[in-house]
């Protein structure tokens, strides 16, 4: 199999990292190729805060819903969807003056679209680090609750009006004791649909996600006494959980403070 697949293929997120030290020759090789993700436009819509002050590791790790793993984490990356930069770089060039004064175009502050490309710019950048830190030995985990309590992180991190957090990374050489399990995925045609969206019901449900309901059925990970669905799973654990209601709230707070100040 082709090297590139084969990394992708056997990815999986690592959360116990060994104490083998990350050499500065690989943590440069790291980030240079995730500044190679596409970027719309070339004008790299995001910046990525690597937190290496242990205290600010050890806070991040309570912010991000109390995950000890954080704080352990040889490297931690943040991914800022960032365009305070280019607001600076407009403002601060001139390009904003003279296209007023040439009456080509006048000031628009950043919005919904805007801070959609930075996101996918940060998200993209983010899975390239993923991959070229597999092909170099490392593990890594995405953290999805960087997106909660938003107040704190933005004291913590120092962010401006447009710099929200998009993604966060953390990664190390995999601990030895590690399983090497995958967790189950959907099958291909589960997800794909031709030329338009296709909704999915009950039927096309129970067969997309068969295989994770018997992996759970067989850990006795399931609610109701392991009688129930996924659906359940989900429903109890996910959908209505309290992280859960703090991302939205959280999110609420960003999508404001981007728009509004």
């Amino acid at each position: 199999m082709n090297h590139t697949l084969d990394l992708i293929n056997k990815r999986r997120s690592t959360r116990t990292f060994s104490d083998r030290p990350i050499s500065e020759e690989t943590l440069l090789t790291l980030k240079e190729a995730t500044l190679r993700a596409p970027t719309a436009g070339n004008m790299a819509l995001y910046s990525i805060v690597e937190v290496t002050d242990q205290a600010k590791k050890d806070q991040l790790a309570i912010i991000c819903d109390n995950q000890p793993m954080i704080g352990k984490a040889p490297i931690v990356w943040v991914f800022l969807a960032d365009m305070q930069k280019w607001v600076n770089y407009f403002k601060e060039s001139g390009a904003v003056a003279r296209a007023d004064e040439a009456g080509h175009a006048a000031w628009r502050a950043p919005g919904l679209g805007d801070l959609h490309l930075c996101m996918q710019d940060a998200i993209i950048a983010a899975q390239n680090a993923v991959i070229a830190g597999e092909a170099l030995g490392l593990g890594s985990c995405y953290i999805g609750d960087v997106i909660e309590n938003f107040e704190d992180l933005r004291s913590l991190l120092d962010l401006k009006q447009y710099t929200i957090p998009a993604a966060m990374l953390i990664f190390g050489y995999p601990a030895q004791t590690q399983s090497t399990k995958q967790s189950p995925r959907c099958p291909v045609d589960a997800i794909f649909m031709e030329n338009s969206y296709k909704e999915p019901h009950i039927g096309d449900l129970e067969r997309a996600f068969s295989v994770h309901e018997e992996a759970r059925r067989r850990v006795g990970a399931l609610p109701y006494d392991n009688t129930a669905t996924l659906a359940d799973y989900y429903y109890l654990r996910k959908h209505t959980s309290a992280f859960m209601a703090e991302m939205d709230r959280s999110t609420r707070v960003m999508f404001d403070w981007w728009q509004h100040g």
